[in-house]
């Protein structure tokens, strides 16, 4: 017998989707409790899908934000990466000052900064937070969804993905208005360092692993310890999932791979921090033509790439391959087809390469050997980047200091680690399991999603 607990899920991105309906978790949640979604919708395949998991769905949409609310969000987001100053905050303010170029953007850049410098501490930012919660909530709260709320009536409200909330903030808010106990997933590893701030605040918060849980607790102070659960997560539980796992002449079909010739995966980043990314790629593919072995370069593009600067190295090098990646472009949201795909392209690849992805982590749990970029695109300034600073900042520093994986500091080398990776995978085997276990723990079972599912059912059972 169902129980009357009521729990709201929000998907505000399309990988939020894929983190909880793809999964199972929402299928999990479901046995123990009354499911309502609301959710962007990127396609009809998809709202079909999301209609199936759960008792109610609405569409998430944007409202108007009042401009002195908008402003409030930024002016905290730059207190706080200032008050931060991780590798990642330090990176990104200096690229909003070469971003203001006119002399408009100047002044509004310095003004800012000017602004928020008092607030540039720990007392600062909280006094910036209670302020943006107050307006928010009492001032100036989105009427839509505290209508929507009354109606719905749930216990818990369920954010699946706090970094992408900007148009979930308003319903967050209206939740804390009445008195809804709020809850969201720490969407990436990276996203306490490198993604601004969290707000509001939350009641309760699903993390990664035991280390982002301590990282929360330090940055934010008024977290409490026992409203931090450690789920793991479910982006990761297709890995370890039997019915997504190809052959690999199925594979090899698919993404036109000859037999008999090893693999080598690279995955591409963002547009911004990886300028001339295409050249990279296709001078490695050129290595690839100099090595005894003769190994394939396929190519994984960032699927939120949509600047298109790849699209020429497709039609010029035949000999490197680029499998398409089925994401709908809607909410930039991965389809179903994708998720085995991905999977055994970590799979059947001897080795991976990338500039400090999270495609790093997954390479390490299926005991490939990884290498790294640390030098910039031959010929092209791309200042103030730099790719070598990336492998210092503060969630990527426990993997270079690990040893699990390698840097290539030059084309040079890059030749040299792919031949090495190619001849003897098992170098760094040990430090990479180490590394996977030392992370995850215990984790890696594909079952994150039904701890997921279950957190939910536990924080709503104290809450009745």
């Amino acid at each position: 017998m169902k129980s009357q607990q009521k729990v709201l899920l929000i998907f505000p991105r399309g990988e939020a989707i894929r983190n909880f309906i793809y999964s199972g978790c929402v299928e999990e949640l479901r046995k123990n409790a009354y499911v309502v979604i609301i959710s962007v919708i990127p396609n009809v395949e998809i709202e079909t899908l999301l209609r199936q998991n759960c008792d109610e769905l609405y569409e998430l949409k944007e409202t108007h934000i009042p401009y002195f609310i908008g402003y409030l969000w930024d002016f905290l987001d730059i207190a706080h990466g200032k008050w931060l100053w991780s590798k990642a905050a330090e990176w990104r303010w200096k690229l909003r000052d070469i971003e203001a170029k006119t002399f408009s953007k100047k002044i509004k850049r310095i003004a800012k900064k000017i602004f928020v410098f008092p607030f540039a501490n720990r007392l600062g930012v909280e006094f910036l937070a209670s302020i943006e919660s107050f307006c928010c909530q009492k001032i100036s709260p989105d009427k839509y969804y505290l209508s929507l709320l009354k109606k719905i009536k749930p216990d818990l409200v369920f954010n699946g993905s706090h970094i992408h909330g900007l148009i979930a903030r308003p319903i967050i808010h209206a939740a804390k208005a009445l008195g809804i106990k709020t809850a969201t997933f720490l969407f990436s590893w990276d996203n306490l360092t490198s993604q601004g701030r969290i707000f509001p605040y939350y009641n309760y918060y699903l993390v990664w692993n035991d280390n982002i849980k301590e990282e929360l607790l330090r940055i934010y102070g008024k977290i409490k310890r026992e409203t931090v659960f450690v789920s793991g997560t479910p982006q990761f539980d297709f890995h370890f999932q039997k019915d997504n796992i190809w052959s690999k002449d199925k594979y090899l079909n698919f993404v036109g791979a000859e037999e008999g010739r090893p693999i080598i995966m690279y995955s591409t980043g963002m547009a911004r921090p990886t300028p001339g990314e295409d050249l990279i790629v296709r001078r490695i593919g050129d290595i690839c033509k100099t090595i005894e072995s003769r190994p394939q370069l396929i190519v994984r593009v960032y699927p939120k790439d949509l600047t298109g600067r790849f699209d020429t190295l497709k039609k010029e090098r035949k000999d490197i391959l680029f499998p398409k990646i089925d994401w709908e472009i809607n909410y930039l949201t991965p389809m179903p087809e994708d998720i085995a795909l991905y999977t055994n392209m970590l799979l059947y690849c001897e080795a991976g390469i990338n500039v400090a992805s999270t495609v790093s982590l997954e390479l390490c749990m299926f005991d490939k050997p990884v290498i790294n970029i640390g030098y910039n695109p031959i010929g092209m300034d791309v200042k103030p980047v730099n790719y070598a600073s990336y492998y210092q900042w503060d969630h990527y520093k426990p993997l270079t200091d690990s040893g699990a994986i390698s840097i290539a500091w030059s084309e040079e080398e890059m030749k040299g680690l792919i031949t090495q990776a190619i001849k003897h995978p098992e170098l760094k085997s040990e430090m990479r399991q180490k590394l996977i276990k030392d992370f995850f723990g215990d984790l890696l079972d594909g079952k994150s999603y039904i701890r997921i599912a279950e957190a939910l059912i536990d924080i709503t059972s104290k809450l009745s």
